[in-house]
């Protein structure tokens, strides 16, 4: 079974001890702070790693490697960087991580290059990107559901603040299933560079366990800027969040999905282990750039609408991020 949320760092970027026993070619699809995080990691495996992402990122990272600064380990990375989308060819391991946002835009582009045995792990917020992958794509698309605290604090520069395991497994009714190989393989390579990894063979849950983590944290700390710790410890918060996890319990429930009941307790100890995180959303709205809200809060609001579940606070909390979204699009 997989362990719980708000287990405490035990995946930290130590000395890697053993080397994979096989080299792989890894493409990190959408190099942000979660592909740089674990597209790092097996570089440092002695995996070929190509990172594509922005021209920012890329030209940094051709120029001097990736510059990891983790908790146990600092120093610059030798890996491949590229702009393109071709670039993913000839990669056995494909770690998607762009936005939930560019979700399609990004599968259509990969699709055409994507060798014959390679494996797409979808490494996203939200719990149906997956299944959005495979509508685009020939091979099979396996779910990940992240728990590390990252952030790029300059370009090609990775800042690791805690965590970073998995969970993977097959989407439900996938129409290409993952075999039970393909998810041991993908276990080993990740294990191998120190990223623990459980296999799940009911992986909707974790999904949407994950979901309700970010719906409950991630519009709070972007509204106000602030990270995890500070924001849990502020009056009212959490009876804030303890309203969004009761909405997404009841949609959860409605869509056919079962959470722990005891939910609420694990999602206020992730600020016990992440107290100086702040959400990636709130790293986006910092930027100016457009966030994920759409497929967080947005998404509860959505599957409530379509099953007569009510979901005022998780409606208050997407309706008040698009505001702010919208007023930073608007010339002043």
């Amino acid at each position: 079974m997989p362990k719980p949320i708000a287990d405490p760092v035990s995946a930290v970027p130590g000395p890697v001890r053993e080397m994979a026993h096989e080299s792989i070619r890894v493409a990190v699809v959408g190099a942000g702070a979660v592909g740089c995080y674990f597209g790092g990691m097996l570089a440092r495996a002695g995996h070929e790693v190509t990172l594509i992402g922005r021209p920012l990122h890329v030209d940094a990272i051709r120029e001097s490697g990736l510059r990891f600064e983790g908790l146990r380990f600092n120093g610059q990375i030798p890996v491949r960087a590229s702009t393109e989308a071709d670039a993913v060819r000839g990669a056995q391991l494909v770690l998607f991580c762009v936005k939930s946002t560019d979700t399609e835009t990004a599968a259509a582009q990969i699709a055409p290059s994507l060798d014959g045995d390679s494996i797409v792990v979808s490494l996203q917020n939200g719990v149906d990107n997956a299944e959005r992958i495979q509508v685009l794509v020939s091979r099979p698309v396996i779910a990940a559901v992240v728990y590390v605290a990252t952030e790029m604090a300059g370009p090609g520069h990775l800042k690791h603040h805690g965590r970073g395991d998995l969970v993977i497994g097959t989407p439900p009714g996938s129409a290409l299933s993952a075999p039970a190989g393909v998810l041991a393989r993908v276990q080993q390579w990740f294990e191998q560079a120190q990223v623990p990894v459980v296999v799940s063979d009911n992986v909707a849950p974790e999904l949407w366990t994950k979901l309700v983590v970010n719906c409950a944290y991630n519009a709070v700390s972007a509204i106000a800027q602030v990270p995890y710790g500070t924001m849990i410890a502020s009056a009212g918060i959490r009876e804030v969040m303890r309203d969004v996890v009761g909405e997404a319990l009841a949609v959860a429930a409605a869509c056919g999905v079962h959470l722990a009941p005891d939910l609420l307790a694990s999602v206020y100890r992730i600020a016990e282990s992440m107290p100086a995180q702040l959400s990636s959303t709130a790293q986006d709205l910092a930027r100016a750039r457009p966030t994920e809200i759409d497929h967080l809060n947005g998404y509860l609001v959505r599957q409530g609408e379509a099953r007569g579940v009510p979901v005022p606070v998780n409606r208050v909390l997407h309706s008040l991020l698009k505001l702010i979204e919208a007023r930073q699009r608007t010339p002043a």
